[in-house]
């Protein structure tokens, strides 16, 4: 019998070498930058160290639980017990899980969309300064937004293959997320959502499988909040953050989110380009009919997440969300990115469709899948340009209105300048993810061109004559 196993890594590099171009670039990117620090990020590098000295995450030596769930500073307090304990070295874990975050929404837009698609949106995630320089804070977020991913990613198999084990699986992965942060609710949304799209039949199963999903963090929250710290099952649902009400003097617009959304977290064309990818999907449903329950799926998620974040801030008038619209809204980058990401395979069929149009629809189409590919452009050239700023500035401001100074604020101890060693890393890793996509764009173009051909070829066979045969007639 054959041995097939030695050719395996050399395949899966071939399959792979776009991916692994874009994720090294990210990787050289992120290390580039930063580390970026604020209050927040002390608080937790406090919470974390105080794990390796009294065991629980103490904000300071009074005996002061921090105000979140524990799981996120234990694993950070094992890291920083095994290499050091310094936020430096705290934030080179929170960097490998945002890398971990741009695998993962690779892996789901190529189960939405396909592989393409996937690279792509790992490209956009992962090179966008708003998860750039969360990935480079020592904060929690980017652990809880992994473990939200990957409970995601392994319930939709679940769904997929109608596995309740794995959806057991993915039930525990979501204990981890919550039990990291409380934001990991809002990946229950596409969950849910691609849930009833595959109509659950009979009310036993459902209930059996909603059951065996939420059992482990049912369990997980009550043994920390009841049994070790004794602060109640309540306390889930009991934040400072729902307590403190805004004493800025400003008053927070209902735009306040969408302000920070497109003038600092991903920009007006990266918006937009989500939002083309929307319209063209809704416009043409017969034509992508098969994507369009996947398109609804990202814009409801980013609406939940949107409008909770607006009604906490400017609804309720809450400090915290209003001031932190930069973490509030983080668990809704991902579906930006698949969103947008989309727009690329949509932009090609049009192109393909005009092939067969009448001639007074041509030229809207071209123009249409042109605007898609030409926003989709302007979307990575602005992140790379924005990276490359915020990477020399000692202090950033994410703010939320334009009449104040009021959002969320980082400094840069060790800001990079031009010529150094680091701005040539950062150049580097925008270069190979440039070169992965690239790449990518060439196999996509490839295959679509083997698909037509293999199209046109089973047609001519089927008519009794060869492909060949009728180039010559």
């Amino acid at each position: 019998m054959p041995i097939y196993w030695k050719d395996t890594p050399r395949k899966l590099l071939n399959q792979n070498l776009a991916l692994l171009l874009v994720l090294f670039g990210i990787l050289l990117v992120s290390v580039s930058m930063g580390p970026f620090q604020n209050w927040d990020t002390q608080i937790e590098y406090n919470a974390a160290s105080a794990i390796i000295k009294w065991g629980m995450p103490y904000t300071n030596s009074n005996g002061l639980l921090i105000n979140q769930p524990p799981l996120g500073f234990y694993i950070e307090a094992s890291f920083l017990k095994i290499f050091g304990s310094s936020i430096d070295t705290g934030i080179v874990v929170t960097t490998l899980f945002g890398l971990g975050c741009a695998i993962l929404t690779y892996k789901i837009g190529e189960l939405f969309y396909g592989k393409s698609t996937g690279v792509l949106a790992a490209a956009l995630f992962g090179m966008t300064p708003w998860h750039l320089i969360m990935s480079r804070s020592f904060l929690i977020d980017v652990q809880c937004l992994f473990f939200s991913l990957l409970f995601l990613l392994v319930g939709l198999a679940a769904e997929l293959k109608k596995s309740f084990r794995l959806f057991a699986v993915s039930g525990v992965l979501f204990a981890i997320a919550f039990m990291t942060k409380f934001y990991a609710v809002f990946a229950l949304i596409p969950l849910f959502l691609l849930y009833v799209h595959h109509k659950p039949t009979g009310l036993k199963r459902t209930l059996s499988w909603i059951g065996v999903f939420f059992s482990p963090v049912i369990l997980s929250a009550l043994l920390w909040y009841q049994i070790f710290t004794g602060q109640g099952l309540l306390s889930v649902l009991i934040h400072d953050d729902f307590v403190s009400h805004n004493l800025i003097g400003v008053t927070p617009s209902y735009f306040f989110v969408a302000n920070f959304l497109l003038n600092y977290a991903i920009g007006w064309f990266f918006a937009a380009a989500a939002f083309l990818s929307f319209i063209i999907c809704f416009t043409w449903k017969k034509l992508f009919s098969k994507i369009l329950v996947f398109d609804l799926v990202c814009l409801l998620t980013i609406a939940a997440v949107v409008s909770v974040n607006t009604f906490l801030g400017a609804g309720l008038d809450l400090q915290p969300p209003y001031y932190s619209a930069i973490k509030y809204s983080y668990q809704s980058l991902p579906f930006f990115a698949l969103l947008a990401a989309s727009l690329a395979g949509k932009s090609f069929s049009l192109f393909n469709s005009t092939n067969s149009s009448k001639k007074l629809r041509k030229v809207p189409l071209f123009s249409l899948a042109l605007l898609g590919l030409v926003l989709l452009g302007l979307s990575m050239f602005v992140n790379m340009y924005h990276t490359h700023q915020y990477s020399a500035w000692n202090y950033l401001l994410f703010r939320v209105t334009w009449n104040a100074s009021v959002g969320s604020s980082f400094f840069n101890p060790t800001p990079i300048g031009g010529g150094s060693f680091q701005m040539g890393i950062q150049y580097l890793g925008f270069a190979f993810v440039l070169c992965g996509l690239i790449l990518q764009a060439g196999l996509r173009l490839v295959v679509a061109k083997v698909d037509v051909f293999s199209r046109a070829l089973e047609s001519n066979l089927s008519s009794g004559y060869s492909f060949f045969d009728s180039d010559v007639r």
